[in-house]
């Protein structure tokens, strides 16, 4: 088991962590994919569009052309959902990581450092949702480098944002994360976090019937 430390984020960084954050995300499109194709929604319409194009052109052949033809293109737009959540976060607080975490109050931006190198990251700041501000601070940005998971940074990386709530008297923390992000919905509930609510990113989120999970751990002791 390789050694790390965590320590707070600082400017040379930037690139480890912008990437670690982007390659991270874009990995978890294919096991979207995989959960919509096998909704019964999404069955159900294949099955649809295969009898549809059978019926109408006379061979099965051009039916299952046509399903292959849907799957091919299912896969951009699925995939779209993680590119446009990169780019947006790439574009907003980490593109400028220190004015976003650093300087803003109750914020805080941790890396984890193995071998010289940032091999997981994490952040901390006011909830968004308004009626969680002055209550909860919200975990962000969660990322381990896939050949340093299994090792507890994870485990460590969410412990700091407990702790940094903790000492500034916040009563809870909450996050959000998507429904094929099993193995971090694991992490979570085993700190102590509790699924509180679903909601669809978009409308085509929606009929792809892609969800994303919001958490909750409340701490003991919190005033805030």
């Amino acid at each position: 088991m390789a050694s790390y430390r965590i320590r707070q984020y600082r400017e040379q960084d930037y690139d480890a962590v912008r990437t670690l954050f982007a390659r991270g995300i874009l990995e978890h499109a294919p096991a979207g994919y995989r959960h919509i194709l096998r909704s019964a929604r999404a069955q159900l319409g294949l099955l649809i569009l295969f009898a549809a194009v059978r019926a109408a052109a006379g061979y099965w052949v051009l039916g299952l052309a046509a399903v292959a033809l849907a799957l091919a293109a299912t896969w951009p737009v699925v995939r779209s959902f993680s590119t446009s959540y990169v780019q947006e976060a790439l574009c907003t607080d980490l593109c400028d990581i220190s004015t976003s975490y650093l300087r803003a109050p109750d914020s805080c931006f941790w890396v984890a450092e193995a071998g010289g190198s940032v091999v997981g990251m994490v952040a901390v700041a006011p909830a968004q949702d308004p009626a969680e501000r002055g209550v909860a601070l919200e975990l962000k940005r969660m990322s381990v480098s896939k050949d340093y998971r299994g090792q507890g940074i994870s485990k460590a990386l969410c412990g700091e944002v407990l702790h940094f709530a903790r000492a500034r008297g916040y009563g809870a923390v909450v996050l959000s994360t998507s429904m094929v992000q099993v193995a971090a919905q694991r992490l979570y509930e085993g700190q102590g976090f509790k699924k509180v609510g679903t909601f669809s990113p978009s409308l085509l989120g929606s009929l792809l019937c892609f969800q994303i999970f919001h958490y909750r751990c409340d701490l003991p002791g919190g005033t805030a």
